[in-house]
């Protein structure tokens, strides 16, 4: 495995986050934690959750699953870079989501029992709140890292102005302020790259995409299109909408020897402010596969061929935005 730091921190984390919104819904938990041991074993050491994950309003069921799975002991917990999140919807009262301060200090203390641990290692916020305002938002995230309830503090779903707007009131509090941005990133999907890649470049922020593999559709859509995800009416819409790419794109991987979806998640290593793509493995199998991107390479040849296929905002390539 290959390590990075998280951003401008000391933090080594894993290349590859391993997330867990499977677990519960498409995972038994039998299952999670067989993948779970396997991710380690693979030197994963970076995992990614959100108390709204299971389907189950207000009950937090993947973190729950992780709890159970770091309760077993085995030194799990200290290996792991736990991350998970505060916005969502926890319940049917006026307080039980978004990121007043009442909310956050719940949440946390809510997660922090159903992840049976003493700390978050990243809390990230899991969507900016335009209604609570950021000095309200730092207070209560200050006071969670000097309880030791959490280390660092990220955010999920932000614009760049999001970003530099908490980061600069941060600076002004003496605080650390985000240290990483979740984004929905990947090779048909690169609107970030406008503003958010730049202004996590220019605070020091790193970069976890979701959805690597927009969904299924970058992973090899046109050859499975009748399975799993890949047979619903949406998906089969998506793949209709973006048939000639996809053509092109099965093609050129295909001249690689490579899997379409490691080809995915090799490109976004490419981009020096990626810190680690979020995958989603619901079994061993995939998960095991996976760790082929690590020796696979790309080209510049290869990276152009990419941006002709899906070129960036305004067709450009990536090197016009001077990350």
């Amino acid at each position: 495995m290959e390590y990075t730091h998280l951003g401008r921190t000391g933090l080594r984390v894993s290349r590859f986050c391993l997330g867990t919104m499977n677990f519960g819904p498409q995972a038994s938990e039998a299952d999670s934690f067989k993948i779970m041991d396997r991710a380690l074993e693979h030197g994963i050491n970076f995992f990614d959750t959100a108390n709204v994950y299971g389907g189950k309003r207000g009950e937090g069921v993947t973190e729950q699953i992780l709890g159970r799975w770091f309760a077993q002991g085995g030194g799990r917990r200290d290996k792991v870079v736990l991350a998970t999140k505060v916005f969502g919807d926890m319940g049917e009262w006026p307080n039980n989501s978004r990121l007043s301060a009442r909310h956050i200090r719940q949440a946390c203390e809510n997660s922090l029992r159903r992840l049976q641990t003493d700390h978050i290692d990243l809390y990230q916020m899991h969507h900016v709140d335009r209604q609570t305002p950021w000095e309200e938002i730092w207070q209560a995230m200050e006071q969670l890292v000097r309880e030791g309830k959490v280390v660092y503090v990220g955010s999920s779903n932000f614009a760049g102005w999001n970003i530099t707007q908490a980061n600069e009131i941060a600076k002004n509090r003496h605080f650390m302020g985000l240290v990483s941005e979740q984004s929905l990133y990947n090779l048909n999907a690169r609107m970030i790259e406008l503003e958010v890649i730049p202004v996590c470049k220019e605070y020091g922020l790193g970069l976890i995409p979701w959805s690597p593999l927009s969904g299924g559709l970058l992973g090899g859509a046109l050859q499975k299109a009748s399975e799993g995800r890949r047979s619903d009416a949406n998906m089969q819409k998506n793949i209709e909408k973006n048939r000639s790419k996809l053509e092109a794109y099965e093609k050129l991987c295909a001249q690689l020897d490579a899997e379409p979806a490691h080809v995915a998640l090799a490109w976004l290593h490419t981009n020096p402010v990626v810190t680690a793509p979020i995958i989603g493995p619901r079994t061993i199998e995939q998960l095991d596969g996976t760790m082929r991107v690590l020796d696979l390479h790309l080209s510049e040849e290869t990276l152009k061929q990419l941006d002709e296929i899906f070129p960036g905002p305004g067709g450009q390539a990536p090197e016009a935005y001077a990350w």
